[in-house]
């Protein structure tokens, strides 16, 4: 009996996903919607989280589960049985969404290459926080891309670009969810773009060192305020950790016992009264900070181990912390 050959433009074209937070979620979920044919999904093992330190699913687990996809979960990338499992699926392309760092025996595996999604306008911003690094920095814009991975990070060439300017009270946690949005359509474009080759790479814009911006991941330390600086720059940093990992800084009760609190949102209060880190409230509706160049008035705010609050809410609580220093 004579088999039919397939021809090759008529295969599915198969991509495996990988991904880990809230925002590669998206992602995947705009591809399977739009019928992107996923064979795989990659992700990290299961994490404990929450006061039972439960192990918890990622994001992006639950929705491959939700999607019945198969699933895959190394411990170790380079593990000999999951480039075996990756190499069965016959991928033609990888898409890789907020993961880790892929050796490039898997990163070389498909013929069509792997694509990763960067939230930022490349070569900036290169590194794991460049949604945080661009706020803080005051950015006027900011943006997607998509590129081809190689083996050092974030540096392979450019497949496509998406920019968006920012607005003024921009603050990390907006930014995400905009870059989530558009990044998940630039995702599908450069599938079906590779899919039909009509993609085309090109290198990444070639700046001297001291001219590129970095994004390296953003630790609990960095997250302390600095009042010794400007105004605008403390409200960009509170602005550019804001709703996670939160800026923090130390008040102190009446007896000299540092309070530490989270800082979540503020604003300049037009006034220069105060030095840097002194405060100055009336214990009921504000709480101004000096810095540098001026005075910034605190709006929401949370105390270590406590609720969320807003400013008012949280000076009624809180008689024994000393502010008029």
């Amino acid at each position: 009996m004579n088999i039919p050959s397939i021809n090759e433009k008529d295969r599915p074209f198969k991509v495996v996903f990988m991904g880990t937070p809230l925002f590669a979620a998206h992602v995947l979920q705009k591809l399977v919607e739009a019928g992107i044919n996923i064979v795989g999904v990659v992700t990290t093992t299961d994490k404990p989280a929450y006061r039972g330190l439960k192990l918890t699913p990622s994001p992006v687990k639950k929705l491959a589960l939700e999607h019945e996809l198969k699933l895959l979960q190394p411990e170790t990338l380079s593990d000999s049985i999951f480039i075996a499992e990756l190499e069965d699926l016959k991928p033609d392309l990888q898409v890789v969404v907020a993961f880790r760092k892929l050796p490039e025996i898997v990163w070389n595996l498909p013929p069509k290459g792997t694509i990763n999604l960067h939230a930022s306008l490349l070569p900036q911003y290169r590194g794991a926080a460049p949604i945080n690094h661009a706020i803080i920095n005051g950015e006027k814009e900011s943006g997607v891309t998509t590129f081809f991975i190689n083996n050092e990070i974030d540096t392979g060439n450019i497949l496509f670009m998406e920019k968006i300017e920012l607005e003024k009270e921009e603050t990390a946690g907006s930014l995400h969810n905009k870059l989530m949005v558009i990044g998940a359509e630039l995702v599908l474009k450069t599938i079906n773009a590779i899919q039909k080759g009509t993609a085309k790479a090109v290198p990444q814009t070639t700046l001297p060192a001291d001219q590129l911006k970095k994004a390296p991941k953003i630790s609990k330390t960095f997250c302390k305020i600095d009042w010794n600086i400007p105004a605008e720059k403390v409200l960009n940093f509170i602005k550019g950790v804001s709703p996670f990992p939160t800026a923090f800084c130390d008040f102190y009760d009446m007896n000299g016992t540092a309070v530490i609190c989270k800082i979540f949102k503020a604003r300049s209060s037009n006034s220069f009264q105060l030095r840097p880190a002194e405060t100055y409230s009336d214990n009921k509706t504000f709480l101004k900070v000096g810095t540098q160049t001026g005075d910034i008035e605190i709006l929401e705010i949370q105390q270590e181990g406590k609720k969320y609050l807003k400013i008012e809410e949280f000076l009624r609580g809180n008689k024994k912390i000393i502010f008029n220093n």
